[in-house]
């Protein structure tokens, strides 16, 4: 880490860039070596979490911060726009596509990346519930079920929305050249020993199982992304076969 960061730093240099110190944070995760990491002869600072491009990223390595944090911006989303779920001469199809736009594209912000767990899927559809509730103007007592909730306003559940989303994403990062750093983590196997205990699910098993389910592997993947048709075709497949399993 200490050799990365100061081949960085002198390649930075090179084109008249240099790293500021106090801005520069160090994130271990699941380190053996925790000696410091200096710059310069300075002691850059060690975080437990930081933010990039509005991810929270933590030191545990999972999505449980960063679903929060998203869930809390798209709350107070929907909340300022109180007087457009309110409106009596906005239609629900109008409403619906505000609330798309406005506070879907809010919580699912970087959800390509997210460990989606099923007590994060739980969060997340709970508030996406509760707020098509709210714009359909349906309170306690009265009640309607998922499924009718989700055909009225035209939405897919959490998990096929967020899977659907992931898979998009693969599909731009399984177009990019062969050395791009963004392709290579997709199939990339570090080396080392983990932990004693049961392995915590990652995207990549994630992924993994879901290309299981598809009979495919990552080269025949590679090839399938090249037919934008295609591949549009398979995660289609892939988010039909993830509904009929929920359905049963």
């Amino acid at each position: 880490m200490q050799t990365k960061t100061a081949s960085v730093a002198a390649v930075s240099a090179s084109v008249g860039l240099n790293i500021h110190k106090g801005k520069t944070k160090v994130l271990k995760f699941k380190a053996e070596n925790n000696n410091p990491i200096t710059l310069d002869g300075e002691t850059l600072e060690d975080v437990e979490s930081f933010t990039y491009l509005g991810c929270i990223i933590d030191e545990q390595g999972g999505s449980n911060a960063d679903v929060k944090a998203r869930i809390g911006k798209a709350r107070v989303a929907f909340l300022q726009l109180k007087n457009i779920w309110n409106s009596k001469q906005l239609s629900t199809n109008i409403k619906v596509r505000i609330f798309n736009t406005n506070v879907m594209a809010v919580l699912l912000f970087g959800a390509e990346n997210w460990r989606t767990t099923t007590t994060t899927i739980k969060k997340v559809q709970v508030f996406i519930n509760s707020c098509l509730r709210k714009i359909l103007n349906i309170h306690w007592p009265d009640t309607i079920s998922n499924s009718l909730l989700w055909e009225r306003t035209n939405q897919l559940p959490a998990e096929e929305e967020i899977r659907k989303r992931q898979w998009k994403w693969i599909g731009h990062t399984l177009r990019k050249s062969s050395n791009c750093i963004t392709r290579q983590t997709l199939t990339w196997n570090p080396e080392g020993k983990r932990k004693r205990g049961r392995s915590k699910n990652t995207l990549r098993r994630i992924l993994e199982a879901d290309m299981k389910r598809m009979n495919r592997n990552w080269k025949e993947l590679e090839r399938i992304v090249q037919d934008r048709v295609g591949w549009r075709m398979l995660v289609s497949g892939l988010c039909s076969f993830t509904r009929s399993n929920r359905r049963k």
